[in-house]
């Protein structure tokens, strides 16, 4: 299925697509705010284009031309949202994450081929030590004393021959970010003037924002959520964002009450803090002015979006979006028209289409890889062919998504593909067991993923943190699955956490979610302790082929699978003389669990053998008799 766009091949007429028109139209909105901040005085349209105007003067006189590349490293807040528009206007901006390491810093700088670094002076950072070894020079960004939002200085020595280059033009690039390199080397993601207004206008239009919005931002500057959802669609409609040093708990309230924003955008762990503390202050509620609530970067749980519109009375808009394409791709729609929970929406700017594996176009309802075109979207990965050959054909960018076009043409994501679970050949999708974990009523956050198994390669694990006080077994979390899913699909290790780690940008990380939780996935050996452990771990051995095995062993973490299982059920029948259910292994998969289900069938054995005995000697009652008074 393709997006109504690509029907004549053109994408939508953009008045604005770069930044020197955004920069002309300033004049009709001059006076309004642009940025906000807790504890500074507002900073209108018209002091941002002096300050921007004042920031082109002084990078060019110390010799940056609109072809060099400048990496900022600033903490969130109203100096990096200032600090980048004035970047962009006059070269091309590397936002780099302030939290990295020295390693971090020293392979970003060298592949980006940085020109020169502006460094937050209050920021302790191993980004100066590196650029000095590297020769390249460091620019420092002062903030000034009058408290006015975003307000700076800039500190530095020439180091080139001064500039006389105008603004960027539309082709030129604005914004380099990396992919998060999760399992490979991060790739490099140049976009353009027009790429990222073209974005910016898009999200504006979705949104329908308007110089009356108000954006309270929580996400951090250096990734392409903040700059472009919060801060650039902001900017291009003249609306205002209130820059905040990131998501907290204890200040989320009191930003609302002192700035009334109308919308925020934000990923979802942040949502469902946003939500508990809603849930917590009921009347703090009451206050706010939201307009929407936007959700973008990885998936909304169908859940969280539904209490969210509840409490709040606003419609929750969950878009899809990814660097390459400068964000956005699809969004669900304010009403009144349609938006569907678990749905991304629909094209939202560029062409949208479902490719199968032999490039061919899918039609509605059937399920391949999202692939994208338009411009918005970048043209390449920059030195790397490798991944552009694999990323780019027949004028498609592969996303690296799966999902599927629903009749009414709203898009459904159904995993990362290379985030999916392929147990011996069956290809699951996480997202489906979060969405019916997260049904449970004691189940705050639920995130599935995969874990090593000897024999199919991967199997379900999944990572659960609980609403406060409230308990539940990994045995009633696998039955409720079980009666939701099918079999091979029910997660067969959940460990439990206060919280699940999470990305510098908020999103949960599924890949590496294994290495980083294997002190949980791997319980300490303790040998079995009486007679059924021993017996039983000794039926697991033979089956399994492994040795020892512990009491905390999972049976299907040790590479046991459904036919393994019938082997174990057939050991048990023969060694205990029990003929177990099913589904009883499945369901209490370490040896510990099992033992004690086959001590409970002992036990109840024993009992109804010796009562039946003595009920069949009473005089005048019969054996029929005796057997239901021994069930009643």
């Amino acid at each position: 299925m393709v997006s109504q766009n690509a029907k004549t091949n053109q994408s939508p007429i953009f008045k604005h697509p770069d930044f020197a028109s955004w920069f002309e139209r300033i004049k009709k909105n001059a006076a309004l705010p642009a940025i906000l901040a807790p504890g500074h005085s507002p900073l209108t349209y018209e002091g941002l284009k002096k300050h921007i105007n004042t920031f082109i003067k002084t990078l060019r006189g110390f010799g940056v031309s609109r072809k060099h590349r400048v990496a900022l490293i600033s903490p969130n807040g109203p100096e990096m949202a200032s600090s980048f528009i004035s970047v962009i206007s006059c070269a091309a901006c590397a936002p780099l994450n302030p939290a990295y390491k020295k390693e971090e810093y020293d392979f970003y700088l060298t592949d980006l081929k940085a020109d020169a670094i502006i460094v937050h002076s209050l920021l302790d950072s191993p980004v100066r030590e590196v650029a000095r070894e590297k020769k390249i020079p460091i620019i420092e960004l002062i903030p000034t004393n009058d408290r006015c939002a975003g307000g700076f200085d800039l500190k530095g020595e020439p180091f080139a021959v001064a500039s006389n280059d105008d603004m960027p033009e539309p082709e030129d690039t604005a914004l380099i970010l990396h992919t998060s390199g999760t399992t490979s080397r991060p790739k490099m993601v140049p976009l353009s003037q027009k790429n990222i207004f073209t974005s910016a206008y898009n999200i504006g239009k979705t949104l329908q924002l308007s110089s009356q919005d108000r954006c309270l931002n929580m996400m951090p500057l250096f990734h392409i959520h903040g700059l472009m959802a919060a801060l650039l669609a902001s900017f291009n409609v003249f609306s205002n964002v209130v820059c905040t040093p990131g998501f907290s708990d204890d200040s989320f309230f009191s930003w609302v009450n002192e700035f009334h924003p109308t919308w925020y955008t934000a990923v979802p762990t942040i949502h469902q803090s946003v939500l508990q503390l809603a849930e917590a202050n009921p009347k703090m509620v009451e206050s706010t002015d939201f307009r929407l609530i936007r959700s973008s970067s990885s998936s909304l749980p169908p859940q969280v979006m539904k209490r969210l519109e509840t409490i709040f009375n606003v419609p929750v808009i969950e878009a899809y979006g990814m660097s390459e394409a400068a964000h956005q791709m699809t969004s669900n729609l304010l009403p009144p028209k349609v938006r569907k929970p678990g749905s991304v929406g629909v094209a939202a700017g560029p062409d949208v289409a479902i490719m199968d594996e032999k490039g061919n176009l899918l039609p509605k309802e059937k399920t391949g890889e999202v692939v994208i075109r338009g411009e918005n979207v970048m043209l390449e990965y920059e030195n790397n062919t490798d991944a552009n050959n694999k990323a780019f054909s027949q004028g498609w960018f592969h996303t690296g998504d799966q999902g599927y076009f629903d009749a009414d043409g709203y898009l459904f994501l159904t995993g990362r593909l290379k985030e999916l679970i392929n147990r011996g050949g069956q290809k699951i999708s996480p997202r489906e067991i979060d969405e019916v974990l997260m049904d449970h009523p004691s189940v705050s956050q639920a995130v599935a993923f995969a874990i090593p198994h000897q024999r199919l390669g991967e199997a379900v694990g999944t990572a659960v943190v609980l609403k406060k006080e409230e308990t539940v077994s990994e045995q009633d979390l696998r039955w409720f699955a079980a009666e939701r899913l099918a079999p091979y699909k029910v997660p067969q290790q959940i460990v439990f956490l206060d919280r699940i780690p999470k990305g510098a940008t908020g999103k949960l990380q599924r890949i590496g979610l294994a290495d980083t939780l294997s002190h949980l996935l791997k319980p300490e050996y303790i040998a079995p302790r009486n007679e059924i452990e021993k017996e039983l771990a000794g039926i697991w051995s033979e089956v399994l082929g492994v040795k020892p095995i512990g009491i905390y062993d999972n049976f299907f973490a040790k590479g046991g699978d459904s036919l393994l299982a019938a082997r174990v059920r057939a050991g048990i029948l023969q060694t205990f003389q029990i003929d177990l259910p099913v589904g009883t292994l499945f369901h209490n998969p370490t040896l510990k669990a099992l033992a004690e289900v086959l001590a409970q069938y002992r036990a109840k054995t024993i009992t109804d053998e010796t009562l039946l005995n003595l009920l069949s000697k009473v005089e005048d009652l019969s054996e029929d008799q005796a057997k239901q008074l021994l069930d009643e």
